[in-house]
């Protein structure tokens, strides 16, 4: 039992090495993104990172050069602790390791600029940013800045806001436009929604999944459970068609995002618990969404 303990607490230690993969991988790409596509087609991006390069172009206007690594941290800054207690620990810290990365990335990393069409540089790299950011949620953290404010409404009320965040998007490419010509601001807006698509395409963080587990310790599993958790859980008696054995089957409706935490959980109160885990199509009632992690 130890034994499969210990396997259990590897799996939690590689989850934490797989989300610093994932965020290093993510300011990877959206630097990539930035370095060869964006920026030489003067391309504004999206989120803060957009709101960073529409401060240092204003602040160069008036003779003022400024760090844009150093802008995108000190923007991020407030919105993590604005969000810090709907948004755990965490996922903050990890969040917050990718925007120090993409920072570091700016700085040091230069890529060669790989299309002279401005259509193609719009597509190819809003492609490359939304998978960037859509690597660091895969991840369970975010790239900062908008996706906190996005995640922490969403985490509120249920529901994903990727189009606001659009619309956030075009609003500051409208100020980018009249401060300094509408030329690229068309392209941007393109560029920013194939990003933002791609993101609502393949981050489904608010479907929900039920689990069913099967356990000869339900006491200590339902206490585990709801000690973490604020979803509801049924314990249902059964019996064991080959070994004629005593068993008890805990059902529950968690996020999918939770789906792994918890299934990681119970297999640290009970190693030989069977967990089965299948996606919930439709949910009537209340359902307590638990912060970000």
């Amino acid at each position: 039992m130890q034994k499969l303990a210990k396997k259990v607490q590897r799996q939690i230690w590689f989850r934490y090495f797989y989300t610093t993969l994932m965020v290093t991988l993510s300011a990877l790409m959206i630097t990539a993104a930035l370095e060869i596509f964006l920026r030489p087609a003067g391309f504004l991006p999206s989120g803060f990172t957009g709101l960073a390069n529409l401060i240092q172009m204003s602040a160069e206007q008036g003779g003022i050069h400024l760090n844009l690594g150093m802008i995108v941290v000190l923007l991020n800054i407030p919105a993590a602790l604005l969000c810090l207690k709907e948004i755990s620990l965490k996922f903050t810290i990890f969040s917050s390791l990718q925007v120090i990365l993409l920072s570091l990335f700016l700085n040091c990393c230069h890529f060669t600029p790989v299309f002279d069409d401005p259509i193609l540089n719009a597509i190819v790299g809003g492609v490359v940013y939304g998978l960037g950011i859509v690597v660091a949620l895969k991840g369970n953290a975010s790239t900062g800045g908008t996706d906190f404010i996005a995640l922490y409404i969403s985490n509120k009320t249920g529901k994903g806001i990727w189009n606001y965040v659009f619309l956030f998007n075009c609003s500051l490419l409208c100020v980018f436009g009249i401060r300094f010509g509408w030329k690229s601001v068309g392209y941007s807006v393109l560029c920013q929604f194939i990003s933002t698509k791609m993101i609502e395409s393949l981050y489904h963080r608010y479907e929900r999944s039920t689990l069913q587990i099967t356990t000869k310790r339900p006491e200590e599993l339902v206490k585990a459970y709801t000690s973490h958790y604020r979803h509801g859980i049924t314990v249902l008696q059964g019996v064991g068609g080959y070994s004629n054995s005593s068993y008890y089957v805990l059902n529950t409706v968690a996020s999918s995002y939770e789906a792994k935490d918890i299934a990681h959980q119970m297999l640290s109160v009970d190693p030989h618990a069977i967990i089965n885990v299948y996606k919930t199509e439709e949910f009537y009632g209340g359902f307590y969404r638990e912060p970000m992690e």
